[in-house]
């Protein structure tokens, strides 16, 4: 029998979701707006009401490319120090916190380049929990098709989440990441990722049936082999 090809088309539960939070998004667009045109005249306080409105899901979001905490702060801090810096070059035609999340994410690809996939520190899961929650904890298990009853606390499924990340690309980990542990719709993945939305669903799609094939014995039964036949 020929192979399926794989359909990247979202759910339409997806879609209808990200059409909300589009509408959702407007008035904290302009509020975040006059804050920054006050950053802009030098109020200190109006940054540090972004700062604190997004260091822990900037935080949360670098732990899950880097998995190492410290080196997820430093990502943090540097990222939040390039915003200050170079806040006049951000316009507005997108949102500030998908400006924020590619400046995050291209830190992240940029340090893991530089130290090599073999020459990440040891990942302490159980430190990155009780900072700001593993972004395991987050990855929707029913997204993609874990038996609930395995996933409910369970600590070695958040170990072999963190671990069958680091097998992924860098864009299916970015897009998996941003679209499970941040809730970004297809539209603010596509805009942080500077690539068009068809792009984030069929790198989405992949990138989750890659994570059932590596978690394939926390799986609900079935799911593996429904996800082989679409290959």
């Amino acid at each position: 029998m020929t192979a399926k090809a794989p359909d990247p088309t979202p759910a339409v539960d997806e879609r209808q979701a990200d059409r909300a939070a589009r509408g959702e998004q407007a008035p904290l667009r302009q509020e975040e707006a006059a804050l920054i045109e006050r950053i802009r005249r030098g109020d200190r306080g109006a940054f540090r009401v972004l700062v604190d409105r997004y260091q822990r899901r900037v935080y949360s979001l670098a732990l899950g490319f880097v998995r190492d905490p410290d080196e997820a702060r430093d990502v943090s801090q540097e990222a939040f120090l390039k915003v200050y810096r170079h806040l006049d070059t951000f316009h507005g035609q997108s949102n500030f916190y998908t400006w924020l999340y590619r400046i995050t994410v291209n830190l992240c690809i940029d340090l893991r380049r530089k130290a090599g996939r073999g020459n990440q520190a040891e990942f302490d899961e159980r430190i990155a929990h009780e900072e700001a929650g593993s972004p395991a904890d987050q990855i929707s298990p029913g997204r993609l098709r874990f038996d609930p009853a395995k996933a409910l606390h369970n600590r070695e499924l958040r170990e072999r989440i963190n671990a069958a990340l680091e097998q992924l690309s860098e864009s299916h980990r970015s897009v998996l990441l941003l679209r499970e542990v941040e809730g970004l719709s297809y539209k603010e993945i596509a805009d942080v990722l500077e690539c068009p939305e068809g792009t984030v669903m069929s790198r989405l799609f992949h990138a989750r049936r890659q994570m059932q094939q590596l978690l394939q014995d926390f799986a609900e039964p079935g799911s593996t082999k429904e996800a082989a036949n679409l290959a």
